[in-house]
């Protein structure tokens, strides 16, 4: 039995996709089939055009293949799966227009404030959906009391942090590791700043907790996992924690499969007439 119930009826909800990587591609190639009644594919946005022109023709319905100043005009919510850096050239013609956006791009939010109140006075909606995060709902409801401590250990094989600012700005090395090696430790602000396509696990966790500041975290490049792994530990007024996840990289190893997984239940769930979940 599914645990959304669907209304009839309504008109259906156009998405466009701005960003066509392992993510974005897995999104779109759902919704193509049909994955979440009541929600239709309309464009999608790339760097390479071509390329991404070449996806579409093979997905079997008409998608438009638009550059991201044209997305709004045929779409009611748009999913960001893009680097960081356009998150705003992205969701603000959204915003302005009181329509909806889905933001993977977690990290990105913590330098981009004006989002959150442009979405606030203008009527549009920001959604950030779970991805690898179990135990989101736990910390909502705990954050409605009060939550003394969140910590979180990340562990990522080094090919997935390679590249990273902080590593490149400090001189840390991931390469030919034969065991772990912590290269950060810090809040999630300062992760998120470092890291800005590895964390938006951690980020996620503060806004929903005791915000960015305070959410406290270690990242390890690990040889001997094969997954990225996260192990988080919450203590609060009303329950204490601990959360341990191992997510199977997608196509991208900065990116676990079930982000995109996370974003088609979090479509079916706006859809729904039965929700489960806080």
């Amino acid at each position: 039995m599914s645990n959304t119930t669907h209304i009839a009826n309504k008109q259906p909800l156009r998405i466009a996709i701005a960003g066509l990587g392992a993510i974005g591609k897995s999104i779109a190639s759902s919704l193509a089939k049909g994955a979440v009644p009541g929600v239709v594919l309309t464009a999608v946005s790339a760097k390479n055009q071509d390329k991404a022109q070449q996806f579409v023709s093979s997905l079997g319905v008409p998608v438009k293949v638009l550059t991201l100043a044209e997305l709004e005009p045929v779409a009611d919510l748009v999913i960001e799966c893009a680097p960081a850096a356009l998150l705003p050239e992205i969701v603000t013609p959204f915003l302005k227009a009181k329509k909806q956006a889905i933001v993977l791009s977690v990290g990105a939010l913590l330098f981009n404030q004006n989002l959150i109140d442009m979405a606030e006075h203008e009527g549009g909606i920001i959604h950030v959906p779970t991805g690898a995060l179990i135990g989101l709902d736990a910390m909502i409801a705990a954050a409605e009391g009060k939550i003394h401590s969140v910590r979180m250990i990340t562990r990522k094989p080094p090919n997935g942090l390679a590249g990273a600012p902080h590593l490149i700005e400090n001189n840390i090395s991931v390469e030919g590791l034969t065991e772990p090696k912590k290269v950060f430790e810090g809040n999630a602000r300062a992760a998120a700043k470092g890291f800005p396509a590895n964390l938006n696990v951690v980020v996620a966790l503060a806004l929903a907790g005791v915000g960015p500041e305070n959410t406290l975290l270690e990242i390890w490049a690990d040889p001997t996992v094969v997954r990225n792994t996260h192990s988080i530990v919450v203590d609060s007024d009303s329950a204490k924690f601990t959360m341990t996840m191992e997510n199977i990289p997608s196509e991208n190893p900065k990116t676990g499969r079930i982000v995109a997984q996370s974003v088609i239940a979090m479509l079916r769930k706006m859809q729904a007439s039965f929700k489960v979940g806080t």
